[in-house]
C-alpha cells in the first residue's frame, strides 16, 4: 500500500565538481544550463536523484548524459540544504567531485546543458544556485586529501615528470613549493618508478615517472601513511 506523508518533502540532486589539469593550472568542468531555472547560466553538471537509483549511480548517470564522463574518478563530498539555495523549491543537493584528465575528456554538453567547457578555477563566471560555494568546499577538500592520499596522480598522464607532478602540487595547493624538499620526501615513499623515457623538444631531457599503483595499495593495507 502506498503511504502518504503528512509533512512536505524535499527534492534530493548530485552536482559534480570535475576538476582537471592542463599542465598550468587547475580547471573546473561548468556546463551552460539549457533550462529554467537560471536558463543559459553556468553551473555544475547535476540533476535530480531517480525513485530506482542511489545516489553514486544518479551522480554518475548525470555526468554520463551532461558531460559525456564516464570511468572516472568520483567521490562523495557533502551536502548542501540551505533553504532558498534552489528557486524551484526546497532542494537538497549532495555533491561529488571528480579528477579527470582534459586531454582525455573533451568537453562536451549534452541532455540538459547546451555547452560544456573548462574554466581556470581561479577564474570562474558567475555560476547558477549555490554553485561557487559548492567548488570552494571541493577545491578544500581536494587541498587537504592530496597531502595524505595520492589522488593528485588521477590529474596526470600515466607517464609523467618530477616537474608536471609539482606543477600540480602548486596548482592545487596554490602556492610554490620548494622543489628540493618536494622532490626528495617523495622520492623517499619509493612509489615513483623511473622509466628509461625521457621527454623531447627545446628544452633539456626529463626522466619520465610512472606511480606504482600496486605497490602502494600493498602498503597501505600494511598501514603505511601517504603524507607530503
Amino acid at each position: 500500500m502506498p503511504f502518504t506523508y503528512e509533512y512536505p518533502r524535499p527534492a534530493l540532486t548530485v552536482d559534480c565538481v570535475v576538476f582537471g589539469f592542463d599542465g598550468g593550472g587547475l580547471q573546473v568542468l561548468l556546463i551552460r544550463r539549457a533550462l529554467e531555472p537560471f536558463l543559459g547560466s553556468w553551473a555544475l553538471p547535476g540533476g535530480f536523484v531517480d525513485m530506482e537509483e542511489d545516489l553514486d549511480q544518479a551522480a554518475r548517470r548525470e555526468l554520463q548524459e551532461e558531460t559525456h564522463l564516464s570511468q572516472v574518478y568520483l567521490e562523495q563530498l557533502f551536502t548542501f540544504g540551505t533553504p532558498g539555495r534552489d528557486p524551484r523549491g526546497r532542494v537538497v543537493s549532495v555533491a561529488y567531485y571528480a579528477l579527470v584528465r582534459p586531454d582525455q575528456h573533451p568537453a562536451t554538453g549534452d541532455s540538459d546543458a547546451s555547452e560544456a567547457a573548462w574554466h581556470p578555477v581561479d577564474q570562474l563566471p558567475p555560476l547558477a544556485f549555490d554553485h561557487t560555494q559548492i567548488i570552494a568546499k571541493a577545491l578544500e577538500r581536494l587541498r587537504g586529501k592530496i597531502r595524505y592520499q595520492p589522488v593528485g596522480f588521477e590529474l596526470l598522464p600515466k607517464h609523467f615528470t618530477l616537474t608536471q607532478l609539482q606543477s600540480l602540487y602548486e596548482a592545487i595547493l596554490g602556492r610554490t613549493i620548494d622543489k628540493r624538499n618536494f622532490r626528495k620526501k617523495l622520492l623517499a615513499f619509493d612509489l615513483l618508478i623511473p622509466l628509461d623515457k625521457f621527454t623531447s623538444g627545446a628544452h633539456r631531457p626529463a626522466r619520465l615517472y610512472r606511480f606504482d599503483h600496486r605497490k602502494y595499495d600493498t602498503l597501505v593495507r600494511h598501514g603505511f601513511h601517504f603524507e607530503l
